[in-house]
């Protein structure tokens, strides 16, 4: 007997609810395949790190969801607001020994797939761990590896020096610190 075609996920129909509760679940088990799978063919990722360029269609958001992956551990969403148009994510997570909270707001289409993943990030010593490691891990994947040894090489001391300045000279400005 022939079986009948089984659904593309394209053809399977969704809205913002159900897309999300995938992404959320997609996010938290560290899968970027289930992850991409959320998105339209079109799909755009502005990252928190870089102004220079945005990753375009789902094949490229979907490398920087592999790479993002392989970075990040324990992600627990804690918050999500928003309607069938747009909604706003946020989560905990850690990159390498640093805890960092982020914010992302999703944008859909008509047939509830993410066209628009914009990520804000905090504190700053997270975000230059990330730029760190994320942007060496994409750079390989495409081939580049002499580029991602420069790239790791000048983020290095920027990330020293955040995480550096976040435990000792930050404290110093603490509003509620006893002067001495």
């Amino acid at each position: 007997m022939i079986q009948p075609d089984a659904p593309s996920s394209a053809d399977v129909p969704t809205n913002a609810e159900t897309t999300t509760a995938a992404w959320r679940a997609a996010g938290e088990r560290g899968d970027a395949e289930a992850a991409a799978a959320c998105l339209a063919e079109d799909a755009v990722a502005i990252s928190p790190l870089t102004a220079a360029f945005r990753f375009t269609g789902r094949d490229q958001v979907r490398e920087m969801l592999i790479a993002a992956t392989a970075v990040f551990s324990d992600l627990r969403y804690h918050t999500e607001v928003g309607d069938e148009h747009t909604r706003a994510l946020f989560l905990t997570g850690r990159a390498g020994r640093e805890q960092f909270e982020e914010a992302q707001l999703l944008r859909f289409d008509a047939h509830g797939r993410i066209t628009e993943l914009t990520l804000f990030g905090r504190p700053l010593p997270a975000l230059t761990r990330v730029m760190g490691d994320i942007g060496p891990l994409l750079l390989r994947r495409q081939g580049r590896p002499g580029l991602a040894r420069v790239v790791q090489a000048a983020t290095a001391p920027l990330a020293l020096l955040t995480r550096v300045g976040e435990r000792r000279l930050v404290p110093l400005a603490d509003p509620n610190r006893v002067r001495r």
